[in-house]
C-alpha cells in the first residue's frame, strides 16, 4: 500500500492536466481545494474521479465523488476505498 505522500504524488499527476492555476498547483497541500485554489471546473472533477478509479482500481460512488473537493478529502476517500478491497 502506498504512503500518504505517495498517494498525494499520484493524485497530483492525475489532477495536473485539469489545473488552471499553475502557481497554486506548485504549492499543493492537503487543504488545497480543486475548484477554488486550482481553478478546476466541476465537470473535470468527474474526469478526475474516473481517472482515480482507473489508477487505483477502485469504485467511487456519487456520495464519495461529491466529497472529493480537496486534496486531503480525496486522499481519505482513496484510502477508504483501497481498504474496502482488502
Amino acid at each position: 500500500m502506498q504512503t500518504k505522500d505517495e498517494l498525494i504524488d499520484t493524485l497530483k499527476k492525475i489532477v495536473k492536466p485539469y489545473v488552471q492555476d499553475e502557481q497554486a498547483f506548485a504549492h499543493v497541500t492537503e487543504n488545497t481545494d480543486f475548484l477554488n485554489d486550482l481553478k478546476i471546473n466541476s465537470a473535470n472533477l468527474v474526469d478526475i474521479a474516473l481517472d482515480v478509479e482507473e489508477e487505483f482500481d477502485i469504485v467511487i460512488d456519487n456520495e464519495s465523488m461529491e466529497r472529493m473537493l480537496t486534496v486531503g478529502s480525496s486522499i481519505d476517500i482513496i484510502i477508504e476505498k483501497l481498504a474496502e478491497k482488502i
